[in-house]
């Protein structure tokens, strides 16, 4: 098995893809680059050297995953959202070595032109509102959304937003899955 690239896709030598990965047109995935097994990069996305992708993470159209970016597996990232990755950038000063680590766990969803600042930690199964700035770490299972990003629900692992109730527990309306809440954490019930 291999990977599939469009013709226009530009991949520089040492760039490791997994099987069953789809590049799309105009991407540019860069030689020290690290993808996993079936993963989609839509079209003008850009990976960097210092990037790593799990498996099966889907990156919608005009995305740049910066060097010490790392997306777990089962990862979403919308059309056109924006990683950071330094902190204080300026045109005429170099801070490549000051480059902030992002972190976005297995199953967590990027909406559409949201905007995650480095340095950042995006929880398992979190979901980030389309057009959200990420100013600070998200936590497993939460809905953040606004400008700056804002914790307003939580999410189930299927996607859909958990239903809380009376017991400081909550039920996913679609699946049925139950979870432990409190103010700052959501736990699936065993």
């Amino acid at each position: 098995m291999s990977f599939s690239s469009h013709p226009t896709a530009i991949i520089d030598n040492g760039a490791s893809i997994g099987d069953n990965t789809r590049v799309w047109h105009w991407v540019h995935v860069c030689g020290g680059a690290k993808i996993g097994n079936n993963c989609s990069l839509g079209q003008n996305v850009f990976i960097g050297n210092k990037a790593v992708i799990g498996n099966n993470v889907k990156i919608q159209n005009n995305v740049s995953v910066y060097d010490e970016v790392i997306l777990d597996d089962d990862v979403f990232c919308g059309p056109s959202m924006v990683f950071t990755n330094v902190i204080n950038p300026r045109s005429h000063i170099v801070r490549k070595n000051e480059y902030k680590r992002t972190l976005v766990k297995k199953g967590a969803t990027i909406g559409a032109n949201a905007t995650i600042l480095c340095g950042t930690v995006i929880g398992k199964f979190g979901f980030v509102g389309a057009g959200a700035v990420v100013i600070k770490d998200v936590s497993d299972y939460s809905l953040v959304v606004g400008v700056p990003a804002k914790h307003v629900g939580w999410m189930c692992a299927c996607g859909n937003q958990i239903q809380k109730k009376k017991n400081n527990s909550g039920t996913c309306p679609s699946c049925s899955k139950t979870y432990r809440l409190t103010a700052k954490t959501c736990v699936p019930k065993d």
